[in-house]
């Protein structure tokens, strides 16, 4: 057996595989640079790729090719559809990232509300009175609106409200009734929920065409001069002009962003030189544990799958409809 990677994963997730099969580590997002490498890979592993780079030329010149890992639960660089046109599972890893994503978002909103970046960067230049600043704020008795109330809303919720602040959620697919056993009071009007808002945390996936632009500058224009935004989960779903609009206007008080329009982000990007914006590259599911739950799982998915095993968590469960899977028992998890 052999597995193929874009990068190398952490040593926990390599472990796993030590006896079980040869690995070839691309140090490299873009799979048409090594295809020879790829005509005999039984498992591509994908850590860091562009947008669609794992496309059909990709699988069609990967004759062996049984399945396809992400360490994430996005998986725009892989096309998903013509992996399932092949009875090729792409492996995700849903919920090993959720805390750490939860607590990178509340971080931001933090470091956001007691101007901690601004203040360190000033003091380090001689400026002590940027303790004057009077940006800074507490948070206890703030409203946090949280757009999207999945897996990692939920969490956030939780924190917030063990930070005294009142939650509540824009989301279409829960109830008021579920909402209030989470504490959280549910808002049918995205911008009455906006207008409300201290702090506004976008937390859902990316799915084209739907959620591109939640917040554009109709949303931004809503929101309280004093509030901020935090975004922790696809650069898409807020349109980065109008956010740097917003900023360099003040008509939003600072966001805290850990995604982007650009990824990798370019140093002349505007929204790394706009006014009270707090950035992060793309890392709030970096956490060690994060990272090691990421592996564990896309491993042990990729290994069941080239066993002739269905694994549940995958981009496209429609991948074992396939005739190729037909009468193949599901993997234990």
């Amino acid at each position: 057996m052999k597995v193929t990677m874009t990068e190398a994963i952490c040593q926990e997730g390599m472990t796993l595989l030590e006896g079980k099969a040869d690995i070839y580590v691309a140090h490299d997002a873009h799979p048409h640079h090594y295809l020879e490498q790829l005509r005999d890979t039984d498992a591509f592993i994908v850590r860091v790729a562009d947008k669609g780079a794992i496309d059909e030329a990709t699988m069609e010149s990967s004759q062996a090719l049984k399945v396809i890992g992400r360490t994430g639960i996005g998986y725009d660089s892989v096309d998903v559809a013509a992996a399932t046109k092949r009875g090729i599972p792409v492996v995700i890893t849903p919920g090993a990232n959720n805390r750490s994503v939860a607590e990178h978002a509340v971080t931001l909103m933090m470091a956001l509300s007691k101007n901690m970046v601004e203040s360190d960067v000033e003091q380090r230049k001689g400026n002590w009175k940027i303790r004057d600043a009077k940006k800074a704020f507490e948070v206890e008795e703030k409203t946090c609106l949280i757009i999207g109330l999945g897996t990692i809303g939920k969490i956030i919720a939780h924190l917030c409200l063990g930070l005294d602040m009142k939650v509540i959620a824009y989301d279409t697919f829960l109830s008021r009734e579920q909402m209030a056993e989470l504490g959280v009071e549910k808002y049918n009007d995205k911008f009455e929920a906006l207008k409300t808002a201290d702090v506004v945390i976008v937390q859902m996936p990316l799915i084209e065409g739907v959620t591109n632009n939640t917040i554009a500058k109709a949303e931004l224009d809503a929101m309280k001069p004093t509030a901020l935004l935090i975004n922790c989960s696809r650069g898409e779903i807020v349109n980065e002009p109008d956010l740097c609009a917003a900023l360099k206007s003040g008509s939003i008080a600072g966001a805290g962003l850990d995604v982007f329009w650009n990824e990798p982000t370019r140093v002349d990007d505007e929204i790394l030189h706009c006014p009270n914006v707090i950035v992060s590259p793309h890392s709030a599911a970096q956490t060690r544990e994060a990272v090691i739950k990421m592996a564990a799982m896309c491993v042990n998915g990729c290994l069941a799958v080239c066993q002739g095993k269905k694994w549940p968590y995958v981009a496209d469960k429609a991948v074992y409809d396939h005739p190729i899977w037909s009468g193949r028992e599901w993997a234990e998890v």
